[in-house]
Formats: structure tokens, sequence, C-alpha cells
């Protein structure tokens, strides 16, 4: 059932906001590299709060583990470290290794879905797209329960979430190649009709109206398929934000996890002073997020606010300039420069990623660094 918040006279204190983190991980063969279809196995491995942070995924390569919800960003970078090797654990205990990467980089044999009646309903409707080979996410939930208001947080994020996207891109290699896209997750999601930019929508009736729409279309099974960029979340009373690449480094998705947090704090404060959302067209927008998942921030992207292209930092600085106050606001400017300051010396994942495979010439070499790096902290 579709979150729906309490009326309440007063206006919520949204000065700051709390935040959680969903990432998913890929089970990989020690010796092939192949995704491994044995997420039953570590799922059933997993022990205390693990256990009760862990999910279910579509495929049997994959696990997903959810942090509780936090208010800073000491408490998710604990969270995500403690996840990250509970789950690194029971992958070995199972005879596989556990890695933060966005799409499945050797092959994926097993690919039927897990026996699950909505799983099986996906296969049905949608054939051969439901069976891809896997993929892996990391989805940013900022705390804001007034629905109506995160419907139109949603609709300025458009211009922003290329930027985001870029940041994230670690999912290089596919099939054993580099793909020439720092970001073939991307690539590979959009062959299913319920992914892709966020539409714009005049109000919370208006975007409840084409969810239905589009269910009784069948373009998604039920509202838990919308699976746009941005969106007021099915599950909880949040913004997820769902654009990105899991990140093989925590420190990685925990920029993210400030970066998405502070950009929604920033939207809120100009919904309700007004400022109406830029209008863009859906094709720039689309085209913004193909230009990010092929370049990352080794080259240009689409200026969404002013026309054109731009070099990907200048439009990372930009973000920056514009969300410094909140994340001054939250305690987290410190951090997310040196961050900032990292990822701009070392490069994305995917940037790294195809580092290591120049200088070693070896897929494997790379996966053996992805899995070193998912588990430390």
């Amino acid at each position: 059932m579709a979150y729906r918040p309490t009326v309440v006279d007063t206006v919520p204190d949204l000065s700051t906001l709390t935040l959680g983190v969903e990432e998913e991980y890929l089970l990989l063969d020690p010796d092939s590299g192949r995704n491994l279809p044995v997420a039953d196995q570590v799922l059933a491995a997993l022990r205390g709060p693990a256990r009760d942070q862990s999910r279910q995924e579509f495929r049997h390569s994959m696990v997903e583990m959810v942090t509780p919800v936090c208010a800073d960003l000491t408490e998710l970078r604990a969270h995500l470290v403690a996840l990250r090797r509970s789950a690194a654990k029971a992958a070995t205990a199972a005879g596989a290794r556990l890695v933060a990467v966005g799409a499945t980089p050797v092959a994926e044999p097993h690919r039927t879905v897990p026996d699950e009646p909505r799983y099986h309903a996906m296969s049905r409707r949608y054939g051969p797209v439901a069976h891809d080979p896997a993929v892996c996410g990391c989805h940013v939930h900022v705390g804001l329960p007034d629905r109506e208001l995160a419907v139109q947080v949603c609709n300025h994020l458009r211009v922003w979430l290329p930027v985001v996207q870029a940041i994230t891109t670690n999912s290089p290699l596919h099939d054993g190649y580099d793909t020439g896209h720092a970001s073939w997750r991307s690539m590979q999601l959009e062959r299913w009709p319920s992914i892709g930019p966020t539409p714009y929508f005049d109000s919370l009736a208006d975007y409840d109206r084409t969810v239905d729409e589009l269910i009784a279309a069948g373009i998604m099974l039920d509202a838990a398929m919308v699976y746009w960029y941005a969106r007021p979340s099915s599950t909880y009373p949040t913004v997820e934000v769902r654009v990105g690449d899991v990140c093989t480094e925590v420190d990685d998705a925990v920029l993210v996890a400030a970066l998405v947090r502070s950009l929604v704090a920033t939207l809120v404060d100009d919904v309700r002073a007004g400022v109406t959302a830029p209008d863009v067209r859906d094709c720039l927008v689309a085209a913004a997020h193909w230009r990010a998942a092929h370049d990352g921030l080794d080259g240009e992207l689409i200026d969404l606010r002013a026309g054109g292209t731009r070099p990907a930092w200048a439009l990372v600085d930009e973000l920056m300039a514009v969300i410094a106050p909140a994340l001054l606001r939250h305690g987290d400017l410190g951090y997310v420069v040196a961050q900032l300051a990292r990822l701009r010396r070392d490069g994305t994942g995917a940037t790294r990623q195809r580092r290591v495979l120049e200088r070693a010439g070896d897929l494997h070499v790379v996966l053996d660094d992805l899995v070193a790096r998912t588990a430390a902290g």
C-alpha cells in the first residue's frame, strides 16, 4: 500500500533531513568471475541486524542490504561498512565473492527469477528483458513525509540527476569487455518501460493518476514498479533517488547520499519559496542521462539549465555552489569537499576499473580489486 501522510495543521521542520541507502551487490564465482546463483545461501547465512536489513533481489546472483534511517553521515557510513562486511562474510561461506559493481562484468549463466509470484509475473509480462544479466544500483532515501512536496521536489531534481548519475558511474565492463560506457547498467535498464527520467507532474493527484493509467495499460504491474530516477517512495515516507550505479568505494556511496540529501533540502526550500522547476523537454533530459552514462565525469555533460554541453566537473562545481548552504546545515560540507577532491584525483568507479584493466591487462585483476574495495572501509 502506498504511503499516505496524516494531515497535520503545522508545517513540519525540514531544516535537516534523515537519510538511508539501499545497495545491491553481485555474487561472483571466485574462479571464473561469472555471476553465481547463491543468493539464498548468502541470505540464510546472515545473522543479527544484517539479516533483518537484507532483501531478496530479482536475480539469484544478487543481494540487497538496507541501512536503517540515519541522521548523519558518520552513522550512515558505519552501517554501510558493517552491512558490506557481513554480506561479504556470508558470500564467502557460500563459495562466492561479494562485489559492489553496477553491471555483470563477465557473464550470468543462470537467469531464472526467484520463486516468487511477483517475479514470475514480471517474467511473463516483460519476457527476455526480465532475464537480462544482473545490474546493481544505489538508492538514496531522504526523509520527506509530505508526498505533495515530494512530487514537486522530483520536478526540480530533473535537471540535476544526470550530474549525480555521472558521479556514480561504476559499470564500464560487460561480457568481459569495456563497453565504452561509464555506466552500462544505465544502458541495460533502458529496455524496461517504467525506468528512466522522472516525468514532470503538476501535482500529487497528477502523479497518482498517471501511475494508475500506466498500471491499467499494463506498463507496470503495480505502483512499486515506478522505477523513475526519482520518486516519492512507494514503501517509505521519503524521496527516493535511484539513478546511480552501486559504488564500490564506501566513501563514494556516502558522498552520493550527502549530495542527494542536501540537494533535496535545497529544493524543498525552493518549492516552499515558490520557485518553479525549470521547463526542460523530456528528450533533452533523456539525452543528458545518456551522456552522463556514457562519459561519467571524464567528458562533458549536458547543462539542462543553460543548454549545451560543458565539462562534467564544471557542473559538479555548480551543484556544489547550489547546495553548499544545505551541506553546511547538515554538517556535511567538509566531508563532501574532501571526497570530491579524492574523486577528482582518483576518478569514478568506472575510471578506476579501466585504469586497473589497462595496467594489468587481465579482467580477473579488476575483479580482485573490486572485491577488496567492496569490503574495505
